[in-house]
């Protein structure tokens, strides 16, 4: 893939995602009570790796990523920055506030192979886990008791801050994405409420 098409293809993906996101910024997975992942959402509370798994994760009933992870894309990203990311997870429903206590939340680079899990994510479907390498360059932790977040130590760049939260009405799991720039030196406050 030639830059220029690699460059159309970020573009194109990242207006997808826009597009899908205006006035939505959740999406119910229908259908299934299984926690669905977004962009690789760990149960881990480690800002930098993901947990180890005891197991190695199944695909099963995952949709096959059309996108293929690019190395030169990644090398280009840090890893590491002065930037900060905090918030809260909550959902307003019959009139009151569930708080999303000891939910998972993931800090991952904006780039044409996240892009693409966001879109299905968005569409309600879940991806085939990613690749180790892209792993990577995301970061990880869980809420408090309070629903609240906070992780430090991060890139600067283009991100989805990632989280879930269960209705318990529904008793689905919601998933709420938000893009955000994050900035060295700075906090950047992250809403995620449904």
């Amino acid at each position: 893939m030639t830059p220029t098409q690699r460059h159309w293809l970020l573009a194109m993906m990242a207006a997808i995602v826009a597009v899908s996101l205006v006035g939505c910024g959740t999406i119910s997975p229908s259908g299934t009570t299984r926690q669905p992942e977004i962009i690789d959402i760990q149960d881990g509370t480690d800002q930098s790796e993901p947990p180890p798994e005891s197991k190695p994760p199944s695909d099963e009933g995952r949709v096959t990523r059309e996108i293929v992870f690019n190395p030169e894309e990644y090398a280009q990203l840090p890893k590491t920055g002065t930037a900060a990311v905090s918030g809260r997870v909550t959902m307003e429903i019959g009139g009151g506030t569930v708080i999303g206590a000891n939910e998972s939340i993931s800090v991952a680079p904006i780039t044409t192979y996240s892009a693409e899990a966001a879109a299905q994510a968005l569409a309600g479907k879940a991806v085939e886990r990613a690749d180790p390498r892209a792993r990577e360059y995301s970061h990880y932790t869980k809420t408090d008791a309070d629903g609240y977040f906070q992780l430090t130590g991060l890139p600067p760049g283009d991100f989805y801050v990632s989280g879930t939260i269960v209705d318990p009405a529904t008793g689905k799991r919601q998933i709420i994405i938000k893009e955000t720039t994050l900035r060295n030196d700075h906090r950047t406050e992250v809403d995620l409420s449904r």
